[in-house]
C-alpha cells in the first residue's frame, strides 16, 4: 500500500473493531493469545526490538545489539531516558525481570520452549544487557519481537493495571468486550500513537463489523470477509488494505493420533483438496495456492522446488485404503475463530474429500475459547498461523517437538535437527538449504494440511491515515494505534 500524502499530525480518538479475542485475554505478556491482546500489549509496552514494514527489524527499547563471533553470545544496548507510565525510568534491572518471565520451568509462558536456549541473562550497567545461549543462534534479535516480549516494570505481578513504556496509558479493559487508553503524554517515541484515545471494540461477527465501519461505529477493521472485499473496496469513505503477508490457513491433524498417526492418511487428506478452489471461493482470490509447509515467499528462504500437492482424489483414494482407514468417517471441528470463513472452508474440503470417498463430518464449534477447547485438543480441526518474524520462529514454535504449541505433536527427528543447525548457522548458503529441507519435510511428513497462504486484509475510514503498512501481522503489524493518525 502506497504511504499516505498527509503528515501525521496528534489528534482524535480511534476505534478499532477486532475480531479475534477471548474472555479470558489478559494483559500477562506471558499469555498474550488473540489479536486483541496483542495489540493492546503494544498500545501499552514496548519491546526491546520492533518488525517494522518488510520484516526489518527496527531498534525500539534496545538502541543497537551486536553477537560474538560464534553466536551464542548477544549484547544489547539499552536506551536511555525511558519512563514507565508511573514515572519510573527503564533500566536493565526490568529488561532481565521481563525476560525471564518467560524462563524456567515454572512459567506459563507461550515462548517458553524458544527462550529456552538461553542460559543466562546479565546487566553490563544500568543500560546494557547480555544474553548468553547454550547454542548459537544468528537470528535472536528477531525472538526479542515477539509480542509476549514486552517490557514490564521489574516485580510487577498485577499486569492487568496495564503499566509500561508505550504510547498510551490504559484506562479500562474489559475482556471480551473493549479496552480504552489514552495518549501518554511523556512517550519517548518520537512521531508515534498520534491519536488522544484508542478503543478496541470486540466484534466477533464479520458482518456485524463491516456494518459498524459503514455507519461509522468503529474506524477500522481485521479480518475483512474476502469474498466481500472487493465489494467494500467500492464503498464511499472507506479504504480496503491488502497487504501479503505469512499467514497460512490450515487444517491440523495431531499425528499422535488415530487414524493421522499413519502418514499414507495424512498424504491422502492433503490429495483431497482442492486449493485453487480455496483460493477462489475462500479467499475471494486474496491469497495463493500454499504447499502443507508455512514459510512462503515472504521469507528470506521461502523453499519454491517442493513438489506442489495438486488435487488428485483417485491418489488420495488409494492411499486411504492402503492405510486400512477407507470407510472410516472423519471428524473435523471448526469456527470461524481461527480465520473467517473457516467454517465454510471446512464444508468445501468436505465436499472436496468426498470425490476420493473421504467422509469428513464438520462440527461447528463454539467461537468463544475455540483456541483454549478446540485448538490443539480435538484430532481434527481448523487452524491458522500469522506467520513470525524469521523462519526459526514460525518453525520452532508451530512444528518443532521443543514447542509447546506444537499442535499437530509432530515428531519428526530429522526436521529437529535441520531446525536446530540451521538456527546457528551463519553461512548463508547452508543456512538456506537447512530451511529449504525443513519445509520439504514438513510438507510431506507433516500435520498440517495448508491449501492457502491469505493475504492480510483491514478496512477502513479515509479519515485515517497511515504510513508504509507492516505485513507481519494485520491492522500494521497490530500497531496502527501507534503507527496511524488522523487524516
Amino acid at each position: 500500500m502506497p504511504v499516505s500524502a498527509s503528515t501525521p499530525k496528534q489528534g482524535g480518538e480511534l476505534r478499532l473493531g477486532i475480531a479475534d479475542f477471548d474472555s479470558g485475554d489478559t494483559l500477562n505478556p506471558q499469555l498474550t493469545e488473540s489479536r486483541f491482546a496483542m495489540n493492546l500489549q503494544w498500545q501499552l509496552r514496548n519491546n526491546l526490538i520492533e518488525v517494522g514494514p518488510g520484516g526489518v527489524l527496527q531498534p525500539e527499547l534496545a538502541t543497537e545489539w551486536e553477537s560474538s563471533a560464534d553466536a551464542k553470545t548477544w549484547t544489547f544496548k539499552l536506551r536511555k531516558g525511558v519512563e514507565f507510565h508511573n514515572g519510573k525510568t527503564l533500566t536493565a534491572e526490568d529488561v532481565i525481570y521481563s525476560l525471564n518471565l518467560h524462563r524456567g520451568e515454572d512459567t506459563v509462558s507461550e515462548v517458553k520452549s524458544l527462550m529456552k536456549q538461553i542460559t543466562d541473562i546479565t546487566a553490563n550497567g544500568d543500560h546494557e544487557i547480555t544474553i548468553t545461549l547454550e547454542a548459537p543462534n544468528a537470528s535472536l534479535p528477531s525472538l526479542m519481537s515477539v509480542s509476549n516480549l514486552t517490557i514490564v516494570q521489574a516485580g510487577e505481578t498485577d499486569f492487568d493495571a496495564g503499566i509500561g513504556t508505550g504510547g498510551y496509558i490504559l484506562e479500562s479493559f474489559e475482556p471480551g468486550v473493549k479496552s480504552r487508553v489514552r495518549r501518554n503524554p511523556n512517550y519517548w517515541k518520537e512521531g508515534r500513537a498520534h491519536f488522544d484515545a484508542v478503543e478496541l471494540i470486540a466484534i466477533r461477527d464479520v458482518n456485524a463489523r463491516t456494518t459498524a465501519l459503514q455507519t461509522g461505529q468503529i474506524d477500522a477493521m481485521n479480518f475483512v470477509d474476502p469474498t466481500t472485499a472487493n465489494l467494500l473496496k467500492t464503498l464511499p469513505g472507506l479504504d480496503l488494505i491488502q497487504t501479503q503477508g505469512k499467514v497460512h490457513y490450515c487444517f491440523s491433524m495431531i499425528t499422535t493420533q488415530a487414524p493421522f498417526a499413519d502418514v499414507r492418511v495424512r498424504k491422502a487428506l492433503k490429495l483431497a483438496i482442492d486449493r485453487n478452489e480455496m483460493v477462489e471461493k475462500v479467499l475471494g482470490g486474496f491469497g495463493s495456492v500454499a504447499n502443507d509447509q508455512p514459510i512462503s515467499v515472504a521469507y528470506q528462504y521461502h523453499n519454491p522446488t517442493i513438489p506442489q500437492h495438486e488435487y488428485d482424489p483417485d491418489q488420495a483414494r488409494a492411499l486411504i485404503k492402503a492405510a486400512g482407514a477407507e470407510g472410516e468417517v472423519l471428524t473435523l471441528h471448526a469456527s470461524d475463530t481461527p480465520f473467517t470463513g473457516a467454517v465454510d472452508a471446512a464444508q468445501l474440503f468436505s465436499e472436496q474429500a468426498a470425490k476420493a470417498g473421504i467422509k469428513i463430518n464438520v462440527t461447528r464449534e463454539p467461537d468463544d475459547g475455540y483456541w483454549s477447547n478446540v485448538w490443539g485438543k480435538k484430532p481434527f480441526f481448523a487452524s491458522r498461523w500469522s506467520g513470525r518474524p524469521n523462519e526459526d520462529l514460525m518453525l520452532t514454535l508451530a512444528y518443532s517437538r521443543e514447542s509447546t504449541w506444537n499442535a499437530t505433536q509432530w515428531d519428526n527427528d530429522a526436521f529437529n535437527k535441520a531446525l536446530l543447525a540451521a538456527r546457528g548457522e551463519t553461512d548463508d548458503t547452508k543456512r538456506k538449504e537447512l530451511y529449504w529441507e525443513c519445509q520439504r519435510l514438513l510438507s510431506e511428513d507433516g500435520g498440517l494440511i495448508a491449501p492457502v497462504w491469505a493475504d492480510f486484509l483491514d478496512a477502513k475510514s479515509n479519515k485515517i491515515a497511515t504510513g508504509e503498512i507492516s505485513s507481519d501481522w494485520d491492522l500494521d503489524g497490530a500497531r496502527a494505534s501507534e503507527r496511524w493518525w488522523m487524516a
